[in-house]
């Protein structure tokens, strides 16, 4: 992956479409991003800022993200100071990482104002700092670096801006073609070229050398490749192969794999991190949930060992049995005191058995402690099996929730703990404030055919999906024997194509969201039942037909509503 500096110049290029544009509002669904309603040109935009350390990002994006009640204090600042305001310019400083957007607002007086959004894309020292910009004085920053943590600059409310520290490297859009044609000969490996210019990356580097290398001289080819990231000759693309994802604002011609192309960077972003980053969001706000499930499953793989134990020592009840029956037979030849007696078996003539015995009691005694064992292992063996079936069911239960909290949206996890609470399995979380959750919402897509299809992403959603919003007459779907999600498509008399994509749905929602050919069942909702006391999202069902998919992101990403 390569968000370096020319793909920073050719997002800032894109972006221009913005200028002129007013920010309507701003919403900040955690703390490492930050979403801007822009309206520009008769059209709505959505511009996300992200710090993530390993995405970090600026891009246009269609993707919808959740946002808490109560936006954090950083998002209402930039409310205050930002909202209703015009981007009068967008622009990078020298080829880096970092972006200027600058807007005209009116304070609560009416008074005009000039307010600077810095926005520094570089891993995990990212940040967005929002700036008075007729003083470059810092008004708040998403993130906060005190003296104490960075002395080369301290970026406080209050404090005047420092720029992050420059890279001292040569300006590639400077360079002359005698520069050039100096530098060129010590270019013989991506580092070289690293070290001298900036905004490269090793990528880019390595896509620069590999169009130079029969030309080395050639001062055309320098020029062509630095305009092509320019808007209108970009060529945004994507290499997958086995080790990595690779992108560019340009072709890669030199990468091995299977190249996809996009119409704008905002969409290659979008491909690139969508399942990533939608994973990172769920798992700052579950890691505690994971573990926790982690943990309960372990504990009960342990609890079955210890248990299919106990039952293999149970099955000597037969053993049991036999040596009470055949003590009382022959109680009148053994004598309190005796530690063991060997007595003739009579079911099976010609054999002895040698009987252990407590030398404290009497031969009746003993013979009645052996029946006694005999009766409680009896016992036991039931009490095991049932113990086993439910530690199994249990098992089953949590590899599914694991499953779905993995594949949850940050809104799904709230109905998942909810879930865990009212079956007894999770103590319920001490607020201040009762967190009522809304109606179920499963997540919505719409097929190629324009047929709405919906899809459970936990069991609360499962349930309320296949029971109670779907009508009898539709059509349900399910991985075969594999935890998933429930699938429904709302219509009596689905096209081959619907079923199939809804089929596509069911296996990417799935712990098989990583295999090839699938196998889904499908059936009428009327064929799809619940046993009495069964858990959440547990159902049984019959008449159905089976289709094999192979699970696609990209289709997902298609039919979203």
């Amino acid at each position: 992956m390569a968000f370096d500096g020319l793909f920073t110049k050719a997002m800032v290029s894109e972006l221009q479409q913005l200028k002129t544009g007013r920010i309507s509002k701003i919403h900040q669904p955690n703390s490492q991003e930050i979403i801007f309603q822009i309206r520009a040109n008769n059209k709505n935009h959505k511009l996300l800022v992200s710090l993530h350390p390993s995405f970090s990002r600026l891009q246009l994006t269609e993707e919808v993200l959740t946002n808490p009640p109560e936006p954090p204090l950083f998002c209402m600042v930039l409310r205050k100071q930002l909202e209703g305001g015009m981007i009068t310019s967008i622009e990078q400083l020298e080829n880096d990482r970092i972006v200027n957007i600058h807007v005209q607002a009116r304070n609560e007086l009416g008074d005009q104002i000039e307010r600077k959004l810095v926005i520094e894309i570089m891993g995990r020292h990212s940040n967005l700092i929002l700036l008075d910009a007729s003083r470059d004085m810092i008004i708040d920053s998403m993130k906060h670096l005190p003296p104490s943590v960075n002395s080369y600059r301290t970026v406080l409310p209050g404090q005047p801006y420092i720029p992050a520290p420059p890279q001292d490297k040569v300006d590639p859009f400077e360079v002359t073609e005698v520069e050039f044609n100096t530098l060129v000969g010590a270019l013989q490996d991506p580092k070289d070229v690293v070290k001298h210019f900036a905004g490269f990356s090793p990528l880019t580097a390595a896509e620069l050398l590999s169009r130079l290398e029969d030309d080395k001289q050639s001062f055309t080819v320098w020029r062509s490749f630095l305009e092509s990231f320019s808007l209108g000759a970009m060529k945004p693309t994507v290499v997958e192969n086995d080790r990595k994802t690779l992108f560019s604002a340009i072709e890669l011609t030199h990468a091995q794999g299977t190249k996809q192309t996009f119409t704008t960077l905002g969409d290659l972003l979008d491909k690139v991190y969508f399942a990533r980053a939608e994973r990172e969001r769920v798992k700052s706000q579950a890691i505690d949930l994971e573990r926790w499930l982690s943990n309960e499953i372990t504990k009960l793989e342990n609890k079955t060992k210890k248990l299919q134990k106990e039952q293999e020592t149970a099955q000597d009840l037969d053993t049991l049995k036999l040596y009470g029956e055949l003590l009382t037979a022959n109680s009148y030849m053994l004598h309190k005191g005796d530690k063991e007696v060997t007595v003739e078996n009579y079911y099976e003539q010609g054999t002895t058995v040698t009987i252990p015995l407590d030398p404290r009691k009497s031969p009746i005694d003993n013979a009645q402690r052996y029946f006694s064992r005999y009766s409680k292992a009896k016992t036991a063996l039931v009490r095991i099996a049932e113990q086993l079936e439910k530690t199994k069911d249990d098992i089953e239960y949590f590899e599914m929730v694991k499953q779905q909290v993995y594949q949850a949206s940050p809104i799904d996890i709230e109905e998942i703990r909810q879930e865990l609470v009212e079956l007894g399995f999770m103590r319920a979380r001490r607020s201040k404030k009762k967190v009522k959750l809304k109606k179920p919402k499963p997540e919505a897509f719409v097929s190629s055919t324009g047929i709405p299809i919906s899809v459970g992403k936990n069991n609360k959603q499962n349930d309320y999906l296949t029971f109670k919003l779907a009508a009898r007459d539709h059509v349900w779907l399910h991985t075969k024997d594999i935890p998933g999600s429930h699938v429904v498509i709302h219509d009596i008399d689905p096209d081959a194509q619907t079923i199939e994509e809804a089929a596509g749905l069911s296996a990417y929602f799935s712990k098989a969201r990583d295999s090839s050919s699938v196998p889904v069942d499908y059936t009428q909702i009327r064929h799809v039942k619940k046993p009495s006391g069964a858990k959440p999202g547990f159902v049984i069902y019959f008449e159905q037909k089976t289709a094999f998919v192979t699970p696609d992101e990209d289709l997902v990403r298609k039919l979203r509503k």
